[in-house]
């Protein structure tokens, strides 16, 4: 190939990747404010990881802290003490005329209905992952996002890694030949366990086998009724708080796959333009009717995007591993993603990738870099708010991830192998799949 084609085909794809950049991000309504001037931000979730996020956005003006346990409100508020304090996320949006954006950090059940009214308001908005609970909210969220074209993020902080934006330019260069095959493992294996000591060798934080039928005492700083929120209503336990305990229950969470898939999956999304799958097919140990699985496996068939072939994305979780990862066939990295292409692979994970087999790629020359370097995660989606930028995790592209994520433990709860009609979202051969798609909420809350 000549110097001259090598140039037109970079050009053409910075081309591509900007345009697909500017096509999917929702762009966000510019307020007049120059970059020096600083937004008016509500904290919804000021503990944990809410904490966390409210550091990496209190170079602007904290003005609503919200959460339901006194104890990180209180905290959070000594750094902040101008900021008014709210329990109930509902009310937050009485005082809608007060901030400009809102940063959200609860837990997973609740992200829609925190989410959907300050969209609908108008207000820019980060929401940490998986950006809902399930996929008919996942994809109410994404719509009403594109509908009110403000900044909006989902806390995927390693995308804006520049390890995960070389493997994407690798991918999308052709680098290892057309991919057909994607592996995505991840070694964390929380979740349900069939006995203490194998929830010991695998480090959970927590061993539970059914839903506890004793209450223990509310703690004295939460407010349990605003915490289980829409979720079925249940007595307090220790098992479910604080977080990240209450993940692993289906009616608060869904577990790994939605959780560090979140994180994992976005690089073969990323790179591989990925959409909505056509099938779906999950397998582990019998589902547990309350709790999500410490170990199980979900194969996701995508067809044609544009030029781009057909590829089957495996996800592993816990001790589950690819074959060619067992078989020693590869560096045995304990999370990862494997690329697999017609003229070799890629193997990744957070922070390094490589080209295999090695001694074929040792002169290799490397595309020159064409995704931009982040501002941070955090810091794009701040300068988002106040320019009209695009954000690179934006809910149209999350929105899309999230479904998908989400349709692998349904796959995995019903026990069938699913035929997805994406447009009308549903299982065209599991009628039983409706009621993990959309449920019904608790009396006296409501999405739309």
């Amino acid at each position: 190939m000549t110097q001259h084609r090598k140039s037109s085909r970079r050009q053409f794809l910075n081309q591509a990747t900007a345009a697909s950049i500017v096509t999917i991000a929702a762009p966000a309504i510019v307020r007049g404010r120059g970059l020096n001037d600083k937004l008016n931000l509500a904290i919804i979730g000021a503990g944990g990881r809410g904490a966390a996020n409210l550091k990496d956005v209190e170079s602007e003006n904290i003005v609503i802290l919200c959460d339901v346990n006194e104890e990180g409100i209180n905290k959070a508020a000594a750094k902040h003490p101008q900021a008014r304090k709210i329990v109930d996320f509902r009310k937050v949006y009485d005082h809608a005329k007060d901030f400009d954006a809102v940063v959200i950090s609860t837990a997973e059940h609740t992200h829609a209905f925190a989410t959907l009214p300050a969209l609908q308001l108008g207000k820019h908005v980060y929401c940490e992952k998986p950006l809902t609970h399930n996929i008919w909210e996942a994809r109410v969220i994404r719509e009403a996002a594109k509908k009110a074209k403000v900044a909006t993020q989902m806390g995927t902080q390693i995308h804006a890694g520049d390890n995960y934006r070389r493997v994407v330019e690798l991918i999308q260069t052709g680098a290892i030949g057309n991919v057909t095959e994607a592996h995505v493992w991840v070694g964390r294996a929380w979740g349900w366990h069939t006995s203490e000591a194998e929830a010991t060798a695998a480090k959970d934080i927590v061993f539970v086998q059914n839903r506890p039928t004793v209450a223990d005492p509310i703690p004295p700083i939460l407010n349990w009724e605003l915490w289980l929120g829409p979720a079925p209503n249940r007595d307090f336990n220790n098992v479910y708080f604080p977080g990240p305990k209450w993940y692993r229950w289906w009616d608060f969470g869904n577990g790994t796959m939605s959780d560090l898939g979140s994180h994992w999956i976005d690089l073969p999304f990323w790179a591989l333009k990925l959409d909505h799958p056509r099938t779906i097919e999950a397998s582990g140990p019998p589902p547990h009717p309350e709790i999500a699985p410490a170990s199980m496996q979900v194969t996701y068939n995508y067809g044609k995007r544009g030029n781009l072939a057909p590829v089957q994305l495996t996800w592993y979780q816990g001790t589950n591993k690819p074959k060619i990862w067992t078989d020693n066939g590869i560096p045995q990295w304990n999370s990862g993603v494997l690329f697999v292409g017609d003229k070799g692979m890629l193997l990744a994970d957070y922070g390094k990738h490589t080209l295999l087999p090695e001694a074929k790629f040792a002169d290799f020359k490397r595309p020159d870099p064409f995704i931009p370097k982040s501002l941070g995660h955090h810091a794009e989606w701040i300068h988002a708010c106040k320019t009209g930028a695009p954000t690179t995790c934006n809910f149209e592209y999350a929105g899309w991830l999230t479904e998908a994520n989400h349709l692998g433990n349904v796959a995995y709860r019903v026990g069938k192998k699913l035929e997805w009609d994406h447009k009308k979202l549903r299982a065209k051969n599991a009628p039983e799949a409706e009621r993990l798609i959309h449920r019904e909420y608790r009396k006296g809350w409501k999405l739309v």
